[in-house]
């Protein structure tokens, strides 16, 4: 018998159920780090009694099955904290005219985050993310702590007091993109940029005439080629000042290097950018009210390639939105990560509150070929609009897998570069794997590539009902 068969509308999606035929005694970890990462994310099944790698009933007697429980509970109490709030539960069946047991633990999100597993001393903090529990990322830990509060970095409480001709490069923006008018008191207190006391709140600080932090740093390159990896750096430049200041630096240092041509039409000619003005402003902004400013030591990088621009902010998509690849720029939902920052800038007439930015950036590329659309590609710790150069007469070559970078597989062999390209961004089937490098199905495959991979933490293995899926493990693996 399967589980499917006794638990109805059961979930068998890999990111939100989890099987184990017993409780590993020798590896407490290995299973008590998918309770948390259940945790951590949002939330989930974990099915004791059942086979992991085929769904199949294991069971327990009923004696059994209340030990199984104590000894669960035993080991959460003595290693996580917070601990999670779970719903433990048994499940009976029959087989063979004898009573079953498997049993149940449903994991909600949890409210307080994160959930820390301490084992030996040594603290861990785990996520759930595709279906694989791995270590969170700083990012993460970062939004846990933030959503548990229920705020966020620019909202924060400054000690700085408001002085109004500290903004002066605020009001400047604010009159250009408003026909002149002034950026009012009122305003900014309705916005919440600072306190009855005279307190700035973080994202207040930002906009100042006088920062000079790290928090808004900025890398603009220019490479010679199609990618990082193998190509000449023509130019790098660095830049960290208020967010108005940013903003113009980013726009003006693409402006300055950006190709332009010219196309002949009936009676006239049409000049036309790499990117239209308007696409590299809206993806500018974006950028900056959207950024992690959490995250320090990190920076919005933008990246001028032969065939594309590169807008790359720190943090991925705020709270929940898993997005690997998109051309679809339209369906992407906005969330404000940011809401001091975002609503300065919806109030400067640069932004709006509906978050129509990325469909404005569609309108200027509406009438494209398939090689010159624009696409937003996203992780757990950043997320990258892309824009093609119209100029680039080839357009950006749509490969559908990343340029990576690792260190040399033990035992590799010349499919491994591929694989885990093709893995990246989501967990594959077998038969994906050696339909995409066209390749038979083999035992020699199976065993010298892909198992080996597996066994050496490139790849990462799942079951999903009878259906092995692999997925490249990004801690061995970065995207160039």
């Amino acid at each position: 018998m399967y589980l499917e068969e006794i638990v109805e509308n059961v979930e068998l999606e890999s990111d939100k159920c989890e099987c184990k035929s017993r409780l590993n005694r020798e590896d407490v970890v290995g299973w008590l780090k998918s309770i948390a990462g259940f945790s951590n994310a949002s939330g989930g099944d974990f099915y004791i009694g059942v086979e992991d790698k085929t769904n199949k009933l294991i069971g327990f007697n009923r004696k059994e099955a209340d030990n199984e429980r104590n000894y669960f509970n035993n080991q959460v109490n003595e290693h996580l904290s917070p601990r999670p709030q779970m719903k433990v539960s048994f499940v009976r069946y029959e087989a063979n005219g004898n009573e079953r047991f498997i049993i149940h633990v449903y994991i909600p999100e949890s409210v307080v985050k994160p959930v820390i597993l301490k084992y030996k001393n040594i603290p861990s903090i785990f996520m759930r993310r595709d279906g694989f529990t791995n270590g969170a990322t700083y990012e993460e830990i970062i939004e846990m702590s933030v959503k548990s509060r229920n705020t966020q970095f620019d909202l924060l409480l400054s000690d700085k007091k408001y002085e109004a001709e500290n903004y002066k490069t605020l009001q400047e923006f604010y009159a250009l993109h408003n026909n002149g008018k002034e950026l009012s008191e009122k305003a900014l207190m309705s916005m919440g940029f600072y306190n009855e006391n005279g307190l700035l709140v973080n994202g207040a600080v930002l906009f100042g005439d006088d920062y000079q932090g790290k928090k808004t740093e900025v890398v603009c390159s220019v490479f010679s080629g199609f990618n990082k990896g193998s190509e000449r750096i023509v130019t790098v430049n660095r830049f960290h000042g208020n967010i108005i200041a940013d903003i113009n630096y980013m726009i003006e240092f693409v402006e300055q290097r950006m190709n332009h041509s010219m196309i002949k039409l009936d009676n006239t000619r049409k000049n036309i950018d790499a990117y239209p003005k308007r696409a590299l402003f809206e993806g500018v902004i974006n950028a900056v009210a959207h950024r992690d400013y959490f995250l320090d030591g990190t920076q919005i990088q933008m990246d001028m390639f032969k065939d594309r621009l590169e807008i790359s902010s720190p943090g991925g998509f705020y709270i929940g939105e898993k997005i690997g690849k998109t051309y679809d720029l339209s369906g992407i939902i906005s969330k404000r990560r940011n809401e001091l920052i975002t609503s300065v800038l919806v109030n400067c007439n640069v932004m709006e509150a509906a978050g129509t930015g990325f469909e404005k950036i569609m309108e200027e590329y509406q009438n494209v070929d398939e090689t010159h659309r624009p696409y937003i590609y996203s992780s757990s710790d950043h997320f990258t609009l892309v824009l093609p150069d119209l100029t680039y007469s080839d357009g950006v070559e749509d490969s559908g897998v990343p340029n990576i970078l690792f260190a040399p597989v033990p035992n590799g062999t010349v499919y491994d570069e591929k694989v885990l390209s093709f893995c990246y961004y989501q967990a594959r089937k077998v038969s994906e794997i050696v339909s995409y490098l066209g390749v038979s199905d083999s035992t020699y495959f199976r065993k010298q590539v892909l198992e080996n991979l597996v066994e050496n933490q490139y790849l990462e293995k799942n079951k999903v009902s009878r259906a092995s899926y692999f997925k490249t493990n990004p801690e061995m693996v970065r995207i160039q």
